[in-house]
């Protein structure tokens, strides 16, 4: 198993420096397909994952290329202090079914407007 989680972490992390995705998009549902961890699991695993030393090394590569609004990052990540702990707690009390259904629900929503929206 450890191979399979060395993989996502790999996948996740080429994905996130093309993209800026990797947590939810990515990691999230290859724990739970491949690493078979059960969704709350995953989200909390990708979580630690996604802590201060991944990101630093993406943002400092973005920083010197100088493509990163530090004051949008700041303002950004001050929502997400708060918007973290509130869906951390309300994903404890809704279901697995639930939740995966809601996760399903977002991401085809944004594969959707990525397809339809123009440059």
């Amino acid at each position: 198993m450890i191979l399979v989680f060395v993989f996502i972490g790999l996948v996740a992390g080429v994905l996130s420096g093309l993209f800026g995705i990797g947590g939810g998009i990515v990691i999230v549902p290859a724990l739970v397909f491949f690493g078979r961890l059960p969704l709350k699991t995953a989200v909390g695993t990708s979580l630690g994952a996604l802590l201060l030393p991944v990101g630093a090394l993406g943002l400092y590569t973005y920083w010197r290329a100088g493509q990163l609004d530090v004051k949008a990052a700041l303002w950004v990540a001050l929502g997400m202090v708060a918007g973290v702990l509130l869906g951390a707690m309300a994903a404890q009390s809704i279901t697995d079914t639930m939740l995966k259904r809601g996760f399903a629900v977002l991401l085809v929503g944004v594969a959707a407007r990525l397809w339809f929206t123009t440059a």
